[in-house]
């Protein structure tokens, strides 16, 4: 039997010390049942200049040190989402969890210096073939005026003895004017010194592997970041939504391909690799307005 839980923090967790938490803790698994609804919310959030600006080069955003980047806001949400990851009614662990999808709305440009009210919850979940699915929806207010919203979704990957999932492949979008990013060794480190996000599996060849990867992994949300960052010079002030889905994981250092193309309401968009036919990420982008 699942039960709801609210908790409400005084301040933005470090995701250090709960990192430290998830590696020392030994969660059984998990245990068949429905996952509980648990909402995580903390009060008064102001952000360092600092920080953003580290955030917007490692993602190539322009910062004006005035309007945050529309992605920098999954920072602070991604600490909630750890503190639910940790709760102990969850019992699995959160290493080796899969990031499956995210949306981002951005309702109006943010200011840097606002005071931010951060709510995440636990909202449902669904056994699939893969494993367990769940979902995260974040809110961030200011005042009462909600300003930014995400919704992400996991998956707590069950071994199973069925057939193993074809590997992804490239959409039928036009692949022209591409763009080709190179991705250094350090990219992880740098991303996870301005995002706070030290999960070992980006930073350490020899957690990667335990999880059955030669080189280490990028952060998922970095390239998206790194997407929305090529597309920013389309969106400008305008408010809007951005989906995207994980595909095939991203090592480090490598080379990547990105290009997109115009819809009815915005941009499509993949990241690619080297050759342009295995997909990294698929995305598009629509205008709210």
């Amino acid at each position: 039997m699942s039960h709801d839980y609210s908790i409400e923090l005084a301040s933005m967790p470090s995701l250090l010390s709960l990192y430290r938490k998830i590696l020392l803790s030994r969660k059984p698994g998990w245990d068949q049942q429905p996952l509980p609804n648990i909402n995580v919310q903390v009060s008064n959030i102001h952000l360092s200049d600092k920080k953003i600006q580290q955030y917007a080069d490692v993602c190539q955003f322009g910062f004006d040190g005035k309007v945050l980047p529309p992605t920098f806001l999954y920072v602070l949400a991604f600490r909630l989402h750890a503190s639910i990851f940790t709760h102990k009614a969850i019992t699995f662990p959160l290493l080796g969890m899969i990031h499956l999808k995210n949306s981002i709305s951005l309702y109006r440009p943010i200011n840097a210096d606002e005071t931010f009210d951060v709510q995440c919850e636990l909202t449902s979940s669904q056994t699939t073939d893969a494993g367990l699915e769940f979902e995260l929806v974040s809110k961030v207010y200011v005042g009462q005026e909600l300003v930014w919203e995400a919704l992400s979704t996991y998956l707590y990957r069950i071994e199973s003895k069925g057939r193993r999932a074809r590997p992804p492949r490239a959409s039928d979008m036009t692949w022209e004017d591409v763009q080709t990013w190179a991705l250094p060794e350090d990219l992880g480190r740098k991303y996870a010194k301005a995002s706070g996000d030290y999960n070992l599996i980006h930073l350490h060849p020899i957690v990667s592997k335990r999880f059955g990867f030669e080189r280490v992994l990028a952060h998922g949300m970095w390239s998206k970041a790194r997407s929305l960052a090529a597309l920013m010079q389309f969106i400008g002030e305008r408010p809007f939504k951005v989906d995207v889905e994980f595909k095939l994981p991203v090592f480090m250092p490598s080379e990547v391909t990105f290009a997109f193309e115009s819809m009815e309401n915005g941009k499509r968009f993949e990241m690619r690799d080297i050759k342009g036919r295995r997909p990294h990420l698929l995305g598009n982008m629509t205008y709210l307005d």
